[in-house]
C-alpha cells in the first residue's frame, strides 16, 4: 500500500517497552521500523517547556543524565506517552511522532547533544554530590 492510499496516518506504536533497569525505551511502529532511545536521549530531549522554552532560543542543554532512568511510562490518551525518570522529571509528554523523530534522527540528534554540551563547557556526568 502507497503513502497516498493510506491516506497521511503517521506510524502508529505497535510496542512501547521500558528495557530492564530503566536504561531505554524500545518502540516499534506499524511500518516495522523499531527504535531503542535510551533514557539518557530522552531525558535531554524531553519536549517539556522546561527543556524546550517556549521557542528554539529557548531549548536548554541538559547537562549530568548519563545515569538516569525510566520508572514508568504512562498513557496520555491514545496518541502519547508521559515518561517518568528517576531524577523526578515527568513533564515531557512524547507523541507517537515525536518518538518517530526521534527514533529516526537518533544518531543525528545524539551528535548535536554531544557537540552543543562540548561547546557549554558540560557534561553528561552528574555533578558529584557534596
Amino acid at each position: 500500500m502507497s503513502a497516498s492510499e493510506q491516506g497521511n496516518a503517521s506510524p502508529w506504536p505497535v510496542e512501547l517497552r521500558i528495557r530492564k533497569g530503566g536504561a531505554a525505551l524500545v518502540v516499534a511502529f506499524d511500518n516495522d521500523e523499531a527504535f531503542e532511545l535510551t533514557a539518557e536521549h530522552l531525558r535531554v530531549r524531553s519536549p517539556s517547556a522546561e527543556v524546550q522554552g517556549h521557542s528554539p532560543d529557548e531549548r536548554k542543554t541538559v547537562p549530568g543524565k548519563r545515569n538516569v532512568t525510566i520508572l514508568e511510562a504512562q498513557p496520555v490518551g491514545n496518541y502519547a506517552v508521559r515518561l517518568v525518570f528517576d531524577d523526578r522529571h515527568s513533564t515531557g509528554i512524547f507523541s507517537w511522532d515525536y518518538l518517530l523523530e526521534l527514533g529516526r534522527g537518533r544518531d543525528a540528534n545524539w551528535q548535536d547533544y554531544l557537540d552543543e554540551l562540548a561547546a557549554k563547557r558540560l557534561t553528561r556526568d552528574p555533578a558529584a554530590h557534596h
